[in-house]
């Protein structure tokens, strides 16, 4: 991984022993195991640290902005550009695929992309959850893209 500026203070050793996990450890070990090009990349400053990381033809990022219980976990990955042919009903089909088939994450408009995402607070985060919610956007974001380019493509 590449860090851009690595004086960002992590999760110091004690800190690691009080809550038994090094979440930035856990994040990068999860990182590695889905990255299928090598070129993942991690930026570090006092707002937290953001990774990125290709999962098939899609970017995925995972954002962390401290390890205290009220810090944010947050993993995305932009699916779809807006705007596009049948807006109406793509926004009807990102809703039943948010009911039916996005377990833990959720499609959302963000800065006119279509983006996989799931958030939660840092509170009782588990290595598996971490592990869980980069796989699911990751996959969801992966599985989807083409398809939905296929069928509504550029406006």
């Amino acid at each position: 991984m590449t860090t851009y500026q690595p004086d960002l203070e992590t999760e110091t050793p004690e800190e690691a022993a009080i809550t038994g996990v090094n979440l930035v450890e856990v994040i990068e070990t999860v990182i590695g195991s889905l990255d299928q090009t090598g070129s993942a990349m991690v930026s570090h400053n006092e707002g937290g640290s953001v990774w990125k990381f290709k999962y098939g033809s899609v970017e995925t990022f995972v954002q962390l902005t401290g390890t205290s219980d009220d810090d944010t976990f947050s993993v995305w990955a932009n699916v779809l550009t807006l705007p596009v042919q049948n807006e109406l009903q793509l926004l009807r089909k990102l809703l039943e695929m948010n009911w039916l088939s996005t377990f833990e994450s959720h499609f959302a408009i963000v800065n006119s992309q279509v983006t996989a995402v799931s958030s939660r607070t840092v509170a009782e985060l588990s290595p598996g959850e971490i592990s869980r919610l980069i796989t699911i956007v990751a996959t969801i974001a992966d599985d989807n893209d083409d398809a939905l380019k296929a069928e509504f493509g550029a406006a």
